[in-house]
C-alpha cells in the first residue's frame, strides 16, 4: 500500500506553492513591465541616434549630389555657379543625372535618396518611382545647423529623414531639397537584435534570484502560519495550554501575540467554567442532602415526636429557600452577563435609599453588636441608577459587611462626590480571614472556606453587584485602608437634579 501524505503537510505544501506561484507571477509581471519599458527607452534612444547620424551623413551626401550637378556643366573661369560649380550656364541632362544619382544612392548606407522641389513635392526617389508627387513635411532640425528633419511614410513604411537645401537653378530636375531617408523598422530591428538577448539573460538571472528569494520569504511566512494552524487545532481539541510563542514587530508577530492572548483567555474561561460548575455542585450538594435526609425522615415516620418533625420541616423550608435563592442569583447573574436585563435609569436619592437599607440590616447588625455609622454630607446630587437594582447592590454590600465584620466592631458608610460621580464606601474591619480584593467579586468566593453556606451565603452577591454596577455605567471595587479595614467602593454617575417647584 502507498503511504499517504499527512493532511497538515498537504496544506503546508499547498500554501507554499500558492505563495511561490503568486510571487513568481508578480516577478514575471514585473520583469515583463521592466523589459517593455527598457525596450521603449532603448528604441527611442536608437531612433534619436539614427536621426542624428542622418543629420551628419546628409552633409557629405549633399556634397556628392552637388558634384553630380556640376559634372557636365562647361567650366568658365569668369562665372561662378551656385554651390561651388563653375560654369557659364546650362544644366545636365535629367536622364543622365538620374542615372548617376541612382548609382550614388547604391553606394550610400542610409538607403534612400529623394529630391524635393520648392513645394516639398518628391521629384525623384531612388527607392521607388511611385513616390513622385508625394509631399514630405520638412521641419527645422535641432541637432545640426542648416539640416532639416522629417518622418515621412513612403509605400506604407515609416522613415526617418534628414534634408538640406539645394540650388534649384543648377539642378537638372529643379530640386530645392535633398532628402536622405532610412526606414524606422531597420533602426528598431537593429536595436531589438542587440537588446533582446541581453534582456533575456538579465531577465533569466533576475527570475532565478527572485525565485530563490521568494522561496526564503515564503518559508518565513508559511512556517509561522502552519504553526498557528496546528496550535488552533490543538486548542479546538481541548489543549488550552498550547502557545505558539511567535513574536515580532511585523504582522505575523502581532498575530502570534494575539493568538497566545486568545489561548490564555480561552484557558482562563474554561478554568472559570470548571470552577463554577464544581462550586455550584458543592453549593447545591449541602442543601439537597439536607432536603433529602429530612424529607425522607418525615416520609418514613422515623421522627417520633412533634418537636423533631417541626424542626425537620423548618430545615426543609430553609434549605428550599437557599436553593431557590441560589437559583435566582444564578439567573440574575446570567441575565446581566448576557445583557438581557432591563434597567430603568432614573435620578435616585442615594442618602434616602441608604437610610432604608440600614433599617433593613439593623436587626442583623444589633444581633452581632455592630455599630453602623452613616455619613451623607448635604448637597449630594442624585445619581443615575435603577432603583430596584441599586437596592440589590447596596443590600449585598451592607450584608457582606455585617456578615463578615468581627462582632462588636463598627461598619462605616460614607458618601462623597468624585468629579461627575458619587462614591459610596462601605468599610469594616477584615477580621482574621482577610479576603483577596481581586477575587472578592469571583463567583462562589469565600475568604473563610470553613464558613458554611448557610452562614456566609453562596458567594454570588458581590459578583452580581459588580455586573449590575457595570450595567448602570458605574464601578465597584475593593481595597484595604491604612488600618487594615476592608473598603468596598461603589461609584455611579451623578444624575440630573430634580426640578424644584
Amino acid at each position: 500500500m502507498g503511504r499517504g501524505v499527512p493532511a497538515g503537510a498537504g496544506r503546508q505544501l499547498s500554501l507554499r506553492l500558492r505563495v511561490l506561484a503568486a510571487a513568481a507571477g508578480i516577478v514575471a509581471v514585473s520583469l515583463l513591465l521592466s523589459g517593455a519599458l527598457t525596450w521603449v527607452l532603448v528604441r527611442n534612444l536608437e531612433v534619436q541616434t539614427a536621426q542624428g547620424q542622418l543629420d551628419v551623413a546628409i552633409q557629405a551626401n549633399a556634397v556628392a549630389v552637388r558634384h553630380e550637378e556640376c559634372r557636365t556643366v562647361p567650366r568658365v573661369a569668369t562665372n561662378q555657379g551656385p554651390a561651388g560649380c563653375i560654369g557659364a550656364g546650362g544644366v545636365d541632362d535629367p536622364i543622365d543625372f538620374q542615372d548617376r544619382l541612382a548609382a550614388l544612392a547604391a553606394t550610400l548606407s542610409e538607403g534612400r535618396l529623394l529630391l524635393l522641389d520648392g513645394r516639398r513635392v518628391v521629384v525623384w526617389d531612388s527607392g521607388s518611382p511611385s513616390a513622385a508627387g508625394q509631399v514630405i513635411a520638412v521641419q527645422v532640425g535641432r541637432r545640426v545647423g542648416n539640416v532639416a528633419e522629417a518622418q515621412p511614410t513612403l509605400a506604407g513604411q515609416s522613415y526617418l529623414a534628414a534634408a538640406v537645401a539645394l540650388a534649384p537653378a543648377r539642378d537638372p530636375l529643379n530640386a530645392a531639397f535633398l532628402v536622405v531617408a532610412r526606414t524606422r523598422a531597420s533602426v528598431t530591428s537593429a536595436a531589438a537584435g542587440e537588446l533582446v538577448p541581453l534582456l533575456l539573460v538579465a531577465g533569466g538571472a533576475a527570475l532565478v534570484v527572485a525565485i530563490l528569494l521568494v522561496i526564503l520569504v515564503g518559508r518565513s511566512l508559511t512556517e509561522p502560519l502552519v504553526q498557528l494552524a496546528a496550535a488552533a487545532e490543538d486548542v479546538a481539541a481541548g489543549n488550552y495550554s498550547r502557545r505558539v510563542g511567535i513574536r515580532g514587530d511585523d504582522e505575523i508577530g502581532m498575530l502570534g501575540v494575539a493568538f497566545d492572548r486568545m489561548a490564555e483567555a480561552v484557558e482562563r474561561a474554561r478554568k472559570i467554567q470548571r470552577d463554577f460548575l464544581a462550586n455550584l455542585s458543592h453549593e447545591l450538594k449541602t442543601p439537597l442532602t439536607s432536603l433529602i435526609g429530612f424529607s425522607q425522615a418525615l416520609v418514613d415516620g422515623s421522627l417520633k415526636n412533634e418537636a423533631d418533625r417541626t424542626r425537620a420541616a423548618a430545615i426543609v423550608h430553609e434549605e428550599s429557600e437557599r436553593v431557590l435563592r441560589m437559583a435566582q442569583e444564578l439567573l440574575d447573574l446570567a441575565r446581566v452577563e448576557a445583557g438581557s436585563i432591563v434597567l430603568n435609569i432614573t435620578a435616585v436619592d442615594l442618602g434616602g435609599l441608604l437610610q432604608q437599607e440600614l433599617e433593613i440590616v439593623r436587626r442583623r447588625a444589633d444581633a452581632r453588636e455592630l455599630v453602623i455609622n452613616l455619613d451623607v454630607p448635604p448637597g449630594i446630587p442624585p445619581i443615575g441608577a435603577d432603583p430596584e437594582r441599586l437596592h440589590q447592590v447596596l443590600d449585598n454590600l451592607l450584608d457582606n459587611a455585617v456578615k463578615y465584620a468581627p462582632a462588636g466592631s463598627t461598619v462605616s458608610v460614607a458618601v462623597s462626590v468624585a468629579g461627575n460621580a458619587v462614591e459610596t464606601i462601605v468599610s469594616n474591619p477584615a477580621g482574621t480571614h482577610k479576603p483577596d480584593p481581586e477575587r472578592m467579586f469571583d463567583r462562589f468566593y469565600r475568604a473563610d472556606p470553613s464558613r458554611s453556606a448557610a452562614a456566609g451565603g453562596v458567594g454570588l452577591g458581590l459578583a452580581i453587584s459588580r455586573e449590575l454596577t457595570l450595567a448602570m455605567n458605574g464601578k465597584l471595587w475593593a481595597d484595604f485602608d491604612g488600618e487594615g479595614n476592608l473598603r468596598l467602593h461603589l461609584t455611579l454617575p451623578a444624575g440630573i437634579r430634580p426640578k424644584t417647584p
